[in-house]
């Protein structure tokens, strides 16, 4: 009877010490659940050795995750706001003169000719417009993955001509003569349609900075593993200071302020080079030209 009673006495105080850890263990998660939810920080102090200490270790692992959530998603909204900011910097310019020469063009007195210049400088801010929207959905298209981006091995010499050929009536305007060093063509691992978009920005940026009857290059060397494509011109040059900042988004040099531009294409450059696994650089002699080389790879046999 008595070893009964004793058995019974046992059982009740496991059962009692059982129910008492488990609400133990439930205040302290909930506890940590709480400092989560209040995102405070949990101490490794607080993860005790024991028997529900992995536990607390992961609850200490969901925390550090939603806080790396949290800051990613409040850069992404400080990089949006810089986005709709210079985009709006960015369109103010020719939508203002679009107004002023709409106004101008109101005036009845205006001769026919003085109407006709009007609407070509009109003409070209639409123009100006069109290109920029243009540039900032292709940059969002690759910062967002939207694009159907394949890449694959593609001959370089026709990609090289495409964008010579977009560009040639600049280059005949301006009389800047194009030298391009006859190569031995190749395949190389990109996508044809936006490499095309990389040449046609670097050579418009060396017709744009190239003095009227100045002259530009086309190189292509190749090494074990990439290619190079060197687009060089004898131009105004990039200041020293100034070759880490051109590839950053909306850069644009002071000095180069009041000619157009927006500031997004060597960005995009750089952008649809990193998709491709390549890469690009700049050197530059102030008041004697500049060098921007595209490294591609080589593609395997």
């Amino acid at each position: 009877m008595w070893s009964s009673i004793i058995l019974l006495i046992l059982l009740f105080f496991v059962v009692w010490w059982s129910i008492r850890e488990k609400r133990k263990t439930y205040r302290r998660i909930d506890e940590l659940l709480d400092r989560v939810l209040n995102q405070e920080i949990i101490l490794d102090s607080d993860v005790k050795e024991g028997e529900y200490s992995a536990l607390v270790s992961k609850i200490k692992q969901i925390q550090e995750v939603l806080e790396n959530h949290a800051r990613s998603a409040e850069t992404e909204k400080e990089q949006v706001k810089s986005l709709v900011s210079n985009m709006s910097h960015q369109l103010k310019t020719p939508l203002a003169n679009l107004s002023l020469y709409a106004e101008i063009l109101g005036k009845s007195e205006l001769s026919k000719e003085r109407k006709n210049e009007f609407f070509s400088k009109m003409q070209r801010q639409i123009e100006k417009l069109n290109w920029m929207v243009e540039s900032l959905s292709k940059m969002v298209k690759l910062e967002q993955n939207l694009d159907d981006f394949e890449i694959k091995n593609t001959k370089i010499r026709q990609t090289i001509l495409d964008a010579v050929d977009t560009v040639y009536e600049k280059l005949e305007k301006k009389d800047i003569q194009l030298d391009m060093e006859s190569f031995e063509d190749r395949f190389l691992y990109h996508n044809r349609k936006w490499t095309v978009e990389v040449f046609v920005n670097l050579l418009e940026n060396a017709i744009k900075y190239t003095e009227k009857g100045g002259f530009i290059s086309i190189r292509v060397k190749s090494y074990e593993l990439y290619t190079e494509i060197q687009i060089s011109d004898n131009g105004r040059g990039i200041q020293q200071e100034e070759l880490t900042d051109i590839f950053k988004r909306f850069y644009r040099s002071p000095e180069v302020e009041n000619m157009e531009g927006s500031g997004i294409g060597l960005y995009l450059c750089n952008l649809i080079l990193e998709k491709e696994k390549g890469y690009i650089t700049a050197i530059s002699e102030y008041g004697k030209g500049s060098c921007f080389s595209v490294f591609l790879q080589n593609c395997k046999n």
